[in-house]
């Protein structure tokens, strides 16, 4: 098993049964994402799925998804470009319409 860094903090939800509410409309991953967001202030959450976002939307929790940490990363200088990382991920059976790439580009100036 690979060992995590230190900043990562492994947390559970308190409120099962939330969790478990969710899971009736999302995945257990998104689930409990969302559900642990509810109960931990000033929280993003990266969601992809469409549905989670938008449960996440109405239960007002802040989310981003995974192209928008991409950004975030090039625009705070972690890394120098976002093209290559997003060709990577297209590699992979990760859906991205040309539309949120093309404007994923713009948002990281490339």
């Amino acid at each position: 098993m690979k060992t995590l860094p230190e900043w990562v903090e492994i947390a559970e939800v308190k409120d099962k049964y939330r969790q478990t509410i969710l899971e009736l409309q999302i995945y257990k991953g998104e689930s409990s994402a969302i559900a642990l967001a509810l109960e931990t202030p000033d929280s993003v959450v990266i969601l992809d799925d469409y549905k989670a976002r938008k449960i996440a939307e109405r239960l007002g929790v802040t989310f981003t998804g995974t192209i928008g940490v991409i950004i975030k990363a090039k625009l705070s200088g972690i890394i120098p470009f976002v093209k290559p990382i997003i060709e990577k991920i297209k590699q992979t059976d990760f859906r991205l319409s040309a539309e949120i790439e093309s404007q994923a580009l713009k948002e990281a100036d490339e």
